[in-house]
């Protein structure tokens, strides 16, 4: 009989739906770390955590027992995934419970801010009557900047809508599309949006990518007096630029719900004017800790009854069979969207996935969100799976379109994928060789045969003599080898505009992609750093 064990408190209504579960046991074990917690997990098959306890590597370390985690919420920064993944162990999570709570808490501080909320009621319980002292800024006709359009940012911009605010929002898988429907002017770059901005705010999670993103040159950029709210991971503002900012009065105000270290009681921002901060209360609702209880528990009765796994962070929805009748082609199509985010499309605004021949009788819903887990894992700079990219995509508005054809053409089996994003539109190609060796055939018109793996450098040069000579001069005065090299035309004659493939052992330095760009002959040049070969996301197994 499967155990699961609450690391966390969670609400009535979730312990109730475990008690009326058949065959599952469960238990409390509320603020656990370290040796305990460790202990303890070896103890249960299933683990329900919320924001509280920290599942460390070291926690799960020589764990033969624990098969699934659940995260009451969507935040699953404090549970190392990589671990759990490396030790087969399927974490999920609940992004739509407390979506509302959140946003609702955003509003609140936002308003906090703007009309004095706080300082003024502290007034009247020190009796006195300062009523000059809180005079404040209606939100209409005011600018609020929103990073990051998934559930939440999409509600927060809707109550932004109903007070009358100017949104400027950035999301680089929000369409332009769905941003117009809902009456919202998109940015390419975060600097892009700071100088029009009077409110900021972020929906994020919290990644290399996004860790630190305001900091001080931003500072520089933002709109004097503008205010900055935070309920989505502590570190996407800078500590330092905001004490700065407060001090300077550059920022006319932050108001923070999540810290970098959690809990927390001491902080530079306590106490200062123009400050509002909560102890993360953006899903302390009753109805949002219900909703993610009552979702955290099902997840865990659906995987241990009968092996459902939904809203995965680390697996896909494969069962054995299918992941092995799929892997050649799945990864086929996971390169070439991870290909495809470094090709400087910009803001995406639409994809087609094409395939033809042999591929076109399997399942190419899998094969398409596949392709979609590498294009948002290399552009968002975190993991993302088969199951949480389609579902992302969605949520930005961007259409998946197929087609297919069982119609063999040179290749007996083929899977384009056509994107059209703000700077441009591509086309790549690729297939199978084998049973494991992914190959690029086609890039826009372009016939060529390159790995998809590694260093590739791109270059669309004319088709002259000496123009490959030139290159390998440039990056062997950069000691960086050429272990491969694929040549592709669009017309067979030579003479025009051609495209060559260099596979490195080493990934090009700045300098040398500079001079290789400046050879009379070359047109452009672009990197793309891939997998390698024998690297497989975690999802496939």
């Amino acid at each position: 009989m499967p155990r699961i064990v609450l690391l966390d408190p969670i609400s009535d209504d979730g312990k109730n739906l475990l008690r009326n579960a058949s065959r599952i046991e469960f238990e409390e074990r509320i603020g656990l770390k370290g040796e305990e917690l460790k202990k303890c997990l070896t103890e249960f098959d299933g683990a329900i955590a919320r924001s509280g306890v920290k599942i460390t590597a070291e926690a799960l370390d020589g764990n033969t027992r624990l098969k699934a985690i659940a995260r009451a919420g969507v935040g699953v920064d404090n549970i190392d995934t990589k671990a759990a993944t490396k030790l087969g162990i399927v974490v999920m999570n609940t992004p739509g419970g407390n979506t509302i709570s959140t946003a609702e808490q955003t509003f609140a501080l936002i308003l906090a801010l703007s009309r004095n909320i706080a300082p003024a009621y502290q007034s009247l319980i020190e009796k006195r009557w300062d009523r000059k002292n809180f005079t404040g800024h209606q939100l209409a006709g005011k600018t609020i900047g929103i990073v990051g359009m998934g559930r939440i940012g999409q509600v927060v911009a809707g109550y932004a809508k109903a007070f009358d605010m100017k949104i400027i929002a950035m999301d680089p898988f929000f369409t332009p599309q769905r941003a117009g429907e809902l009456g919202i002017t998109l940015v390419t770059h975060f600097h892009e949006m700071l100088p029009q901005i009077d409110f900021l705010t972020v929906h994020t999670p919290l990644n290399d990518q996004t860790r630190g993103m305001f900091g001080k040159k931003e500072l520089e950029l933002i709109k004097p007096g503008a205010k900055l709210i935070n309920c989505a991971r502590g570190g996407i503002y800078d500590l330092a630029t905001l004490v700065e900012g407060m001090e300077t009065g550059q920022l006319g105000g932050v108001a923070l719900d999540v810290y970098e270290e959690e809990p927390c009681t001491n902080h530079p921002l306590f106490g200062k004017p123009n400050v509002v901060c909560t102890p993360h209360l953006g899903a302390s609702t009753e109805e949002a800790q219900t909703n993610v209880a009552l979702e955290a528990v099902e997840l865990l009765i659906d995987y241990f009854t009968n092996g459902t796994i939904r809203q995965a962070v680390n697996f896909g929805t494969l069962d054995t069979k299918t992941l092995l009748s799929h892997r050649g082609a799945l990864n086929v199509a996971y390169r070439l969207g991870v290909l495809a985010a470094q090709l400087g499309l910009g803001t995406i605004k639409s994809c087609k996935m094409r395939y033809k021949g042999d591929v076109s009788k399997k399942d190419t819903s899998l094969l398409s969100t596949s392709f979609v887990a590498g294009l948002m894992s290399a552009s968002m700079n975190e993991d993302v799976n088969i199951v949480s990219a389609a579902s992302m995509f969605r949520e930005r508005g961007i259409d998946l379109i197929e087609e297919k054809t069982s119609e063999v053409g040179e290749f007996s089996s083929l899977i384009t994928a056509e994107l059209s994003g703000e700077n441009n539109t591509v086309s790549i190609s690729g297939t199978l060789f084998g049973n494991s060796m992914p190959r690029l055939v086609m890039m826009n018109d372009y016939r060529l045969e390159s790995f998809l793996d590694g260093h590739l450098l791109f270059i669309d040069h004319w088709d002259k003599p000496g123009v490959i000579g030139n290159i390998g001069t440039v990056l062997g005065k950069y000691h960086i080898n050429i272990s491969s090299l694929s040549l592709g035309r669009a017309e067979p004659k030579p003479g025009g505009v051609a495209v060559a493939v260099l596979s490195l052992d080493d990934e090009p330095t700045q300098e040398s992609l500079k001079e290789v760009n400046g050879l009379p002959t070359i047109q452009r040049v672009y990197f793309a750093k891939l997998p390698t070969a024998d690297k497989l996301p975690a999802w496939m197994g």
